[in-house]
């Protein structure tokens, strides 16, 4: 099972990184958004491939049009957050503030109730699990937040799993599709989205999923503007990570969506069966 999913944000939402962390600083660049999503939609069209939308709550807020565009189309509408900030990084009122701004921005331009997740880099680890208890309290059923191995905001490491599971924290559950991974000598790696996806060859990442049973898939709109600003005080590692690959990313994820096929998380969720999945206590 392949699951398709993106995250709608701008150009300019890099992570941890001062030039773009508030949402105050935003407004000093430009929006590339419409075209992005456009050539997203598409891709999705002419592949006829549904996929789950991860949507910021800002994006709602400042350009409801392209959430109507994203809904109209037919295809699943979910959160990514409001201000795209690092779970870890707020307090857990400030967390549950931002969800509920969220939701409640997109569901009031598509009038459905939002029931799944991500978390900006997937930034949910072993110190702020409490965030996943108020996505239940929240009425949030599937979580893709979990980053299953070590990374640089953060991961989640002893989660155990890279495949789908239910959680469970004080008698409390959500579903959660974590991010895929592949032993490669012994180490787990990723190759499903953005920067991976971008460097490693695709008869490489072809070759990987064939031999995954299970697979999620992340891009964002900014994958695949190859002449988008480049944002100066990035250091160079996070320069290379954030630009290589763009001008070849349309052409990559068009031959994936070729090659195989591919479900948003709704469709994911009716064809698992949870009787049998990990159960990880939190």
């Amino acid at each position: 099972m392949n699951i398709l999913t993106f995250d709608i944000e701008e150009w300019f939402h890099i992570l941890d990184n001062d030039s773009t962390k508030q949402v105050h600083q935003w407004n000093d660049f430009e929006s590339r958004i419409h075209k992005n999503v456009d050539i997203i939609l598409g891709s999705l069209a002419e592949h006829n491939t549904k996929a789950t939308f991860f949507c910021l709550g800002w994006i709602a807020e400042r350009y409801p049009e392209i959430i109507r565009k994203i809904d109209t189309a037919g295809y699943e509408i979910a959160s990514h957050s409001f201000a795209h900030q690092l779970a870890y990084q707020l307090s857990n009122k400030e967390f549950q503030e931002d969800l509920k701004k969220s939701c409640d921005s997109i569901q009031q331009i598509t009038g459905k109730k939002i029931t799944a997740y991500r978390a900006p880099g997937f930034s949910f680890t072993e110190n702020n699990i409490c965030n996943i208890e108020s996505l239940i309290s929240f009425g949030i059923e599937v979580d893709c937040s979990i980053f299953p191995i070590n990374r640089a905001h953060g991961g989640f490491r002893s989660f155990g799993t890279s495949m789908p599971s239910i959680i469970k924290i004080n008698y409390l559950t959500i579903k959660e599709f974590p991010l895929n991974t592949y032993s490669v000598a012994g180490l787990q790696v990723v190759f499903s989205g953005g920067g991976y996806f971008r460097l490693i060859p695709y008869r490489l990442i072809s070759y990987w999923l064939k031999k995954n049973s299970y697979s999620i898939f992340y891009f964002h709109p900014r994958d695949f503007d190859p002449t988008q600003p480049v944002i100066k005080d990035l250091t160079l590692f996070r320069k290379f990570k954030s630009y290589v690959g763009l001008h070849s990313a349309q052409k990559k994820m068009n031959k994936l969506l070729n090659d195989f096929a591919f479900v948003d998380v709704a469709t994911a969720v009716k064809n698992t069966d949870w009787s049998s999945v990990h159960i990880i206590n939190l």
